[in-house]
C-alpha cells in the first residue's frame, strides 16, 4: 500500500468521525430543550418528545384499540371506582417547576371531570424532608425538576376522596404550636372524588412520615408508635401515641418492636414482637390460621379491608423448619379468609411483598402469592424448584393475575422489567408467559385495563383498554 493511499484513508476516516461528533452534539442540544419554548403537555422535566409514541400492547382479553389516553402525568394515580373517577397529578407551567394540580377524569371516557387549584407542596424548594424521590414519584430519575407530591385514594362510609400530601418546612420560625421541631409538618390537600371539593390540613410532624389511605382515613405514622388519623370528610385530626395503642392482655412481646401498621374500620392495626392487633378489637393470637404458632404472626401488608400476614408453623409440625404460612385476614374481625404454605427463604428479604386487591375484593395477590378469597384458597409460587422469582402486581375480578418473572419488584414489573406472565385463579399449570412487548396493567377498573408507561421523551402516560365482550 502506497503512502498516498494511506494518507487518503486517514483523511476519509477523520471526516467521518468529525461528522458523527457534529451529529451527536446537535442531537444532544435538541433534546436538552435549549432556548426553545416548551409545550407542557409534551414535556416532562427538560426532555422533549423525540419521536412517535410506542403505545403498549394490551393483555389478552382487552381490545387493542385504546379507549382513552392521558398526557404527561405523574406515575402515581388514585382510583375512586365507586364514583367512577381516576386522579393524576400534573405539573403546572411556570415558576421553578414546583407548582402542581390534581386532575380527575371519568373512568369510562377519560374526559376531565374536574381540576384542583394550583398547589405548591412543602419541601418543594429544597426544604428538609423531601416529598419523594423522583424515581418513586414521577419516573424522571436524574432530572432537576421538583419531584411530584404523593397522591393516594381514601374512602370513608361509602364516600371516596383523593389525598395529596407533602412533607417539609411549614413554619420557618419553628413555632412549636404550629409545627414540629424546625417548623416541619405534613400538609394534606383533600378532595372529594365526585366534584373536587377541597380542604387543606396541616399537621405538625418532626420527621419524614409514612402516609397511607388503606383505611377509613389518612394515616400518618413515624414508623413506630406515634400516629395521627385525618378524617377525609371533616379534616379532623386524631393523634394516638404509644400508651394508647391498647396492648393485648398477656402479650409481653407486644410492647417490644411496636409499630402502627395500618388503619381499619375498627381502629389502628398495630404490630409487635409477638403478634399484631387492632386497637380495641381483635388480637392475632386468637385468629391464627390452622397449624400456625399463635404468637408468631407478622403483619406484612395492608389492602382496603384486608391484611396479609406471615406465620410460623406450630412447633412439632413436619414443616416447622422449612415452611411459613401466609394468610389473608379480614381487618374488621381478624378472620382468616384464605391461607397457603411457602418454603421459608434462606435469607429473609428486606421488605414484605406489596398486596394488590381486585376491584371487587374477591382476589388478592402479593409477590409470589395469590389468593382466591371467594373459594378460600391460597397459592404459593415459590422458588423451591429453582424457578425464577415471580412478582404478581395486579389481579382482576375474573381472577386473572398479571406479573413478571425476574423483575426486581412491582414497580420494575409494571415498568416493563422481567418477562410478563398471567395466571388464572384457580390456577392449573401455573403462570403462563405473555408476549415480551406486552405491558402489565397497573389496575383494572370499570372494565378497563389501565396501563402506565413512558414514551420516548420520558413522559409518563396512561392508556385505558376496554375488556373484550365475551
Amino acid at each position: 500500500m502506497t503512502l498516498r493511499r494511506v494518507l487518503r484513508m486517514v483523511l476519509v476516516a477523520g471526516v467521518v468521525v468529525l461528522a458523527l461528533v457534529l451529529l451527536l452534539s446537535l442531537g444532544g442540544k435538541g433534546n436538552s430543550g435549549g432556548g426553545e419554548s416548551r409545550d407542557p403537555a409534551r414535556t416532562h422535566g427538560d426532555r422533549r418528545e423525540a419521536g412517535p409514541l410506542a403505545r403498549p400492547t394490551p393483555p389478552p382479553g382487552y381490545a387493542a384499540a385504546h379507549r382513552w389516553e392521558t398526557g404527561a402525568v405523574s406515575l402515581e394515580y388514585a382510583l375512586a371506582p365507586s364514583t367512577g373517577r381516576i386522579a393524576h397529578l400534573e405539573r403546572v407551567p411556570g415558576g421553578d417547576g414546583d407548582r402542581f394540580r390534581v386532575r380527575a377524569r371519568d373512568l369510562a371516557t377519560g374526559r376531565t371531570s374536574w381540576t384542583g387549584a394550583v398547589l405548591r407542596p412543602v419541601g418543594a424548594a429544597g426544604d428538609p424532608g423531601a416529598t419523594a424521590d423522583s424515581d418513586a414519584a414521577d419516573g424522571t430519575a436524574g432530572e432537576a425538576a421538583v419531584p411530584y407530591p404523593r397522591l393516594l385514594p381514601v374512602a370513608k362510609e361509602g364516600r371516596e376522596y383523593f389525598a395529596v400530601w407533602s412533607f417539609g418546612r411549614t413554619n420557618p420560625f419553628g413555632d412549636a404550636d404550629r409545627a414540629g421541631p424546625g417548623g416541619t409538618g405534613v400538609v394534606l390537600e383533600l378532595y372529594a372524588a365526585a366534584d373536587g371539593r377541597h380542604r387543606q390540613v396541616e399537621l405538625p410532624w418532626p420527621d419524614a412520615p409514612a402516609v397511607s389511605g388503606d383505611g377509613p382515613g389518612v394515616l400518618v405514622t413515624d414508623g413506630g408508635t406515634r400516629s395521627a388519623v385525618v378524617d377525609p370528610a371533616s379534616g379532623e385530626v386524631s393523634e394516638i401515641r404509644g400508651k394508647a395503642l391498647g396492648y393485648p392482655r398477656g402479650c409481653a412481646g407486644c410492647r417490644r418492636l411496636t409499630e402502627v401498621r395500618g388503619l381499619t374500620a375498627r381502629g389502628l392495626l398495630v404490630g409487635g414482637e409477638s403478634g399484631f392487633w387492632v386497637r380495641g378489637g381483635w388480637y392475632s393470637a386468637r385468629v391464627a390460621p390452622p397449624g400456625a404458632a399463635p404468637s408468631s404472626g407478622v403483619a406484612a401488608a395492608v389492602a382496603p379491608g384486608h391484611l396479609l400476614a406471615k406465620w410460623r408453623p406450630a412447633p412439632g409440625r413436619p414443616d416447622a423448619r422449612t415452611h411459613e404460612i401466609w394468610a389473608v385476614h379480614d381487618t374488621r374481625t381478624g378472620r382468616v379468609l384464605a391461607s397457603t404454605r411457602c418454603h421459608r427463604p434462606e435469607i429473609e428479604p428486606g421488605e414484605h411483598p406489596r398486596a394488590a386487591l381486585a376491584p371487587g375484593g374477591g382476589h388478592l395477590v402479593a409477590g409470589h402469592l395469590a389468593f382466591d378469597l371467594r373459594r378460600k384458597k391460597g397459592y404459593c409460587f415459590d422458588q423451591s424448584d429453582g424457578a425464577p422469582p415471580l412478582v404478581l402486581t395486579t389481579v382482576t375480578d375474573t381472577g386473572t393475575a398479571y406479573g413478571a418473572v425476574n423483575a426486581r419488584g412491582p414497580v420494575d414489573a409494571l415498568a416493563g422489567g422481567g418477562s410478563p406472565v398471567e395466571l388464572a385463579l384457580p390456577q392449573g399449570s401455573g403462570p403462563r408467559p405473555l408476549p415480551p412487548q406486552l405491558r402489565l396493567p397497573a389496575a383494572e377498573a370499570a372494565g378497563l385495563a389501565l396501563l402506565t408507561w413512558t414514551d420516548s421523551a420520558d413522559n409518563v402516560r396512561m392508556t385505558a383498554f376496554p375488556r373484550t365482550p365475551r
